[in-house]
């Protein structure tokens, strides 16, 4: 079961999350990317952006 709760500005994810990866966004063309490694290809992701 997935459930994602946003609190007062906290954000709690709950489903089997193996880790988090945090990258800096780069250009790419006219868009943007994230990098991140080879073993995630295929899988859904979660890209959380964050007012630094």
């Amino acid at each position: 079961m997935r459930k994602m709760l946003l609190d007062k500005g906290k954000l709690r994810l709950s489903e089997n999350v193996v880790g988090f990866i945090e990258k800096r966004v780069t250009p790419f063309g006219t868009g943007a990317k994230v990098d991140c490694p080879r073993e995630h290809i295929g899988k859904r992701v979660y890209l959380v952006i964050c007012k630094e």
